[in-house]
């Protein structure tokens, strides 16, 4: 049963109305580059492979939408608008950006909501480094008189973790990363096991390295192989994912890629995500052919980044939880 207050939404006035403000900012941003607004289905017959996300799922009753008849169908919620905009791209739509919900299963905190609002943009003859300078100049037009930006560093993922922890990523083993986090106080995470050494990386990074990150904008950039997710490699010794994420005053706001075109090789990273899985007693989820037929009919060069306006607005706010910025987080939804 409700209480007096339950039904009450946690952002205030002021909150309400800075994100109609910052949301209106940045379709200036793009209006004035000439990017594209464009709108793509939360539903999906295919998820996200990631095995670090969770999707939600939901079923669709009644005619098919191609026979005509009855049926059932699985649908995932989209934990990103990434891959129908790659269609958009591949059929030649030129840059576009998108502002959407999207979510995610488990993702819960001062930091985290279950359902969240996203910024993804694509920008066609551009890689990260390109990318980079572009989310650099959003934040400048969005966050200028608000919260404007007190420095702007980039640093390597190699270069970071040796300032930081004094360890280099591509060779460390997981018991050495296991040793900086309990020289730093963290507990060994629940669930985590010997072979998943990315997974461990991820846990170094965000328990101990990105605490000391500060309130300047961050760009780390050359990630491990390993973690390249959606991105192609840039070749050297060892070869190094084309991606960067970006942290503004302390907190995770953005992932960004040189993207990936070759459609054989995203599908052998879909079929890799399904096989780990499965290791972990998760269940595969089915790859989305339809990107990966867009992909072979030809993506233009380009490079995409998703954004959270959420996060976002609390640095802007100055929140210490996302519940100040969200009318009705998930406690009150």
């Amino acid at each position: 049963m409700a209480t007096e207050t339950d039904w009450r939404p946690t952002a205030s006035r002021d909150a309400l109305k800075l994100r109609s403000r910052l949301l209106a900012w940045i379709r200036e941003y793009f209006s004035g580059q000439g990017v594209i607004e464009v709108d793509t289905p939360v539903l999906a017959v295919a998820g996200t492979t990631d095995p670090a996300i969770r999707s939600f799922t939901t079923r669709y009753h009644g005619p098919s939408p191609d026979a005509g008849h009855g049926g059932e169908m699985k649908l995932y919620l989209h934990t990103s608008p990434e891959f129908p905009m790659k269609r958009l791209l591949a059929a030649g739509s030129g840059s576009i950006y998108q502002v959407c919900k999207v979510f995610r299963d488990g993702e819960a905190g001062h930091h985290h909501n279950p359902e969240f609002s996203l910024l993804e943009w694509y920008r066609t003859g551009f890689d990260h480094f390109d990318l980079m300078d572009d989310v650099e100049k959003l934040l400048r037009a969005v966050l200028d008189g608000i919260a404007p930006l007190e420095s702007v560093d980039h640093w390597t993922c190699r270069e970071l973790f040796l300032e930081v922890v004094g360890i280099d990523p591509f060779p460390a083993t997981v018991p050495e990363l296991q040793a900086v986090l309990h020289a730093h106080g963290v507990h060994d995470p629940v669930g985590l096991g010997p072979d998943d050494r990315d997974a461990w990386l991820d846990v170094v990074m965000t328990h101990v390295i990105e605490p000391s990150l500060g309130q300047g904008l961050v760009f780390v950039r050359d990630y491990p192989a390993s973690q390249a997710a959606l991105a192609r490699l840039r070749p050297g010794k060892p070869p190094v994912a084309a991606r960067f994420e970006a942290y503004l005053g302390g907190l995770e706001l953005a992932n960004g890629y040189h993207e990936l075109a070759d459609a054989t090789e995203q599908q052998q990273r879909f079929e890799k995500d399904n096989a780990c899985r499965a290791l972990q007693g998760a269940t595969p989820v089915p790859m989305d052919e339809k990107l990966l037929a867009a992909l072979a009919a030809g993506l233009p060069d380009c490079a995409g980044v998703a954004l959270g306006i959420d996060r976002l607005l609390m640095i802007a706010a100055r929140a210490t939880s996302m519940d100040a910025v969200l009318a009705f987080p998930l406690s009150r939804a």
